[in-house]
């Protein structure tokens, strides 16, 4: 998978097209510059709260890049989706397929898709997906 890359797209998930996808890899790419610079340390970037990384433990999907932080394990993604109906936590999604039922019906939902390191704790937001919300026909 390569970085542009995510399990949960906008073109997979149906009913995406409803808003904007916003797309964090230029601030990513800044705070890695940062901390690569020295004006960072490692312990202000590498501070993934616990549930994250139990998330990104059990339920991550690994992607082929190396954590740009420590240099030592690959990265993984983890999809949380909030909206109607759902813990104010939000549920996070293991697989593709279990996105289907948010796509379907009235409701709208939002997909956030984390980049993290299982060793370092390092931690990015990559993308925010709108999905759901079907419209209603005229009529």
């Amino acid at each position: 998978m390569s970085e542009n890359q995510t399990p949960f797209s906008s073109g997979s998930l149906r009913g995406a097209s409803r808003g904007a996808v916003v797309d964090h890899r230029l601030a990513r790419r800044s705070l890695i510059i940062e901390f690569k610079k020295g004006r960072l340390r490692r312990d202000q970037v590498c501070d993934a709260h616990p549930e994250l990384m139990r998330a990104a433990r059990n339920f991550g999907e690994e992607t082929k890049i190396t954590c740009p932080i420590c240099e030592q394990d690959k990265l993984v993604l983890v999809t949380y989706v909030f909206g109607p109906r759902l813990p104010a936590h939000g549920r996070v999604l293991s697989k593709p397929k279990e996105a289907v039922p948010f796509t379907r019906g009235n409701d709208q939902y939002t997909a956030y898709v984390v980049e993290a390191c299982r060793s370092c704790a390092w931690h990015h937001l990559l993308r925010v997906l709108p999905i759901g919300g079907r419209r209603r026909k005229a009529g």
